[in-house]
């Protein structure tokens, strides 16, 4: 899909409308097995049906933003297993320390404490300065992605939603793109997995947990903001604390995250699409 982007663009500056289609819709179509005239015959069969969803081609400043989140999320994973393996590391020797990237400055007190193997000592330092490196370079990742956050008016009023922070924001404004691609806030919500899974027959319906479908980064993200506001829901007095408040009596914490993720990815769409700023109430209600 990030290829088939810059192709659309080119198909687009040459006058002609361009449209995307998630590649999971269109390997139903595929007849036999799989070449390049195959390919094209199932793409035409989907395109010509009146249901399929397509997926409106991302600018280069979406890809570009969408590239930085992607290099900030393999450094933070990085930097996680740069941790572990220092824990590790010490654990072997009989060193527990607390869990946590704190362990980093406490580390020269630790070696100087226990007596440990020279090499061991020099990879462990070699360890750290490599968490370092890679905390510089997030924090820079960070900085670069919070300064067009300034420079986009889309990304400001999305700041204003309880809980969304800067890259958060700066994700949704490059996954959602233009956001009346998706015909309800319901539909983006469903496109990043944060509907119920359905399991009917019969004409009996059940409904399971969440589908896990879309983008797992955004869909994380989401859930995170959501915990943030579950934290301190008891200093919120408006209708969206009302809200968690009603169902955290009756539901597990994790449910109810799930529910305010979607609730705030409803409000994120309607926000986009509409070119309004967050009402408080009005907007809960809306979504």
């Amino acid at each position: 899909m990030r290829r088939g982007a810059r192709v659309a663009r080119r198909i687009e500056a040459l006058g002609h409308q361009a449209k995307l289609i998630s590649p999971q819709f269109v390997k139903p179509f595929l007849p036999g097995n799989k070449n390049d005239f195959a390919d094209a015959q199932a793409i035409c069969e989907a395109a010509s049906r009146p249901s399929m969803r397509f997926v409106s081609p991302r600018n280069e400043t979406q890809q570009t933003l969408s590239a930085l989140h992607r290099v900030r999320e393999a450094l933070v994973r990085e930097r996680t297993g740069t941790v572990n393996q220092i824990h590790a590391f010490l654990l072997e020797f009989g060193v527990s320390l607390s869990r946590g990237p704190a362990v980093i400055g406490r580390l020269p007190a630790v070696l100087a404490e226990h007596d440990l193997p020279p090499r061991l000592i020099a990879l462990l330092e070699r360890l750290q300065v490599h968490f370092k490196y890679l905390d510089e370079q997030i924090a820079e990742i960070e900085r670069e992605l919070t300064l067009q956050l300034r420079e986009d008016e889309r990304s400001q009023r999305l700041l204003e939603i309880p809980g969304i922070g800067p890259i958060t924001a700066s994700v949704l404004t490059t996954e959602l793109g233009d956001a009346r691609q998706f015909a309800s806030a319901r539909q983006f919500a469903a496109s990043v997995g944060l509907v119920p899974r359905q399991y009917s027959t019969g004409g009996k319906p059940t409904l399971l947990g969440i589908s896990k479908r879309g983008d797992k980064n955004l869909r994380r993200l989401l859930v995170q903001c959501a915990r943030a506001i579950m934290q301190h829901i008891e200093r919120r007095h408006d209708q969206l604390g009302a809200w968690v408040r009603s169902l955290l009596g009756r539901r597990h914490s994790n449910v109810v995250a799930c529910a305010l993720a979607n609730k705030l990815a409803r409000i994120a769409w309607a926000i986009l699409a509409r070119g309004t700023h967050y009402q408080g109430e009005q907007a809960v209600a809306a979504a």
